[in-house]
């Protein structure tokens, strides 16, 4: 897939195969669950469908993933070799989050944000009922300021239009504030402290909001003083 490094060394020969750009964000989202192709958009919506499609092509080829057709519907699937690179991208992530500086403003994303927080609903303690959580982020980019999360049994959906249905819970904050809370920079009452939050709603749902999404497993990594610094700025 990559260029060759003409090397016996076994690392230089795994990344021949994964170096390439977004190859190893794609089996992030594979590891995280996701098997449909507009899944994988979702949670990588930079990234061309025409590039997703090639490297999905490219992925199969190298063994890493199969492609399963169950009538007009196509998944994808990790194979053995997939799998193997779960504690790689687990590694990965929890070098990047005790290493890594402060996120540059190009690294915020709402939509990616909030698909996170979606797939990760915890089901035993949020609402069975539909219940929905009004966004505004002032500070991100004009047309992504304004965003809505349905939770309706079990399932949260992300919205960038009103869904329509009665608000429960209205979340004002910047959106560096919501992603910082996400990875674990900070706890939920910091970011309640913060002079930009603001969370309107009946006291029994806005204290429990935060107990119905589990945060990544990166969250809980200690950070180490003097990081190597912000990528991406």
């Amino acid at each position: 897939m990559g260029a060759p490094y003409y090397q016996f060394c076994p690392v230089a020969k795994a990344m021949e195969l994964l170096d390439e750009r977004w190859t190893m964000l794609m089996l992030r989202e594979f590891l995280l669950g996701a098997t449909h192709f507009n899944e994988l958009r979702r949670g990588l919506p930079r990234m061309s469908p025409t590039l997703l499609s090639h490297r999905l092509d490219q992925l199969q080829h190298a063994g890493l993933i199969e492609r399963v057709r169950d009538g007009a519907d196509v998944r994808y699937a990790l194979t053995r070799a997939g799998e193997e690179l779960h504690p790689v991208v687990e590694q990965l992530s929890m070098w990047g989050i005790r290493w890594i500086g402060e996120l540059g403003d190009a690294d915020l994303d709402p939509k990616l944000l909030l698909w996170d927080m979606h797939r990760n609903l915890d089901c035993a303690t949020a609402p069975l009922t539909r219940t929905v959580i009004a966004l505004q982020f002032p500070d991100a980019r004009p047309g992504q300021r304004q965003w809505w999360l349905v939770i309706h049994n079990g399932v949260a959906d992300v919205c960038d239009a009103d869904p329509g249905y009665e608000i429960a819970i209205d979340v004002r904050c910047s959106l560096r504030s919501l992603t910082r809370y996400w990875r674990g920079d900070v706890e939920w009452t910091a970011l309640l402290g913060s002079d930009d939050a603001r969370i309107l709603g009946p006291s029994d749902l806005s204290d429990a909001l935060p107990s119905w999404f589990i945060r990544p497993g990166y969250a809980a990594v200690p950070r180490v003083v003097g990081s190597v610094g912000v990528i991406g700025s």
